[in-house]
């Protein structure tokens, strides 16, 4: 089964069945429950989730690389979204100058996990001023970004 993502930015992640032992006759059987689960941004597992279900659009991409003007634009751009009044991805995407290397700095991001997140948003606020993004809201916005870069 394949992560979903919805149009919120929840994910919809497979849950493994859970694995009992009978006491009589010793035989495993998995119990009823779920067999997916939905992540919001910021819950635990959510930007692993979210780095696998951008695997998942393009399986035979290379490992992401982050290039100085990628990571800048890429900042940029997460910036722009965040301050807007309506959080507009489409019109910021269609901006960049370089969409790929701004969406590799990104996906670079996601591979790190919250650290990583946490760090990013640091240095956006740095960068462009104001206070750092909570690291769900950032990767919130990061998947959004990416998914309009693969629409």
């Amino acid at each position: 089964m394949e992560i979903v993502r919805n149009d919120d930015g929840s994910l919809v992640v497979p849950v493994e069945a859970v694995r009992t032992h009978d006491t009589d006759d010793d035989a495993a059987t998995a119990e009823s429950a779920p067999t997916t689960r939905v992540l919001h941004p910021g819950e635990g597992g959510y930007d692993e989730a979210l780095a696998e279900w951008d695997h998942q659009q393009n399986p035979d991409r290379e490992p992401a690389v982050s290039t100085a003007s990628g990571r800048e634009e890429a900042m940029a751009l997460v910036h722009e979204v965040a301050t807007s009044e309506d959080h507009a991805v489409a019109p910021a995407v269609e901006a960049l100058d370089d969409p790929e290397a701004a969406g590799e700095a990104l996906r670079h991001v996601l591979v790190g996990g919250v650290p990583s997140v946490d760090g990013f948003a640091a240095e956006v606020a740095e960068a462009e001023g104001g206070d750092p993004l909570p690291a769900h809201q950032a990767t919130k916005i990061i998947g959004e970004v990416l998914a309009e870069l693969d629409g």
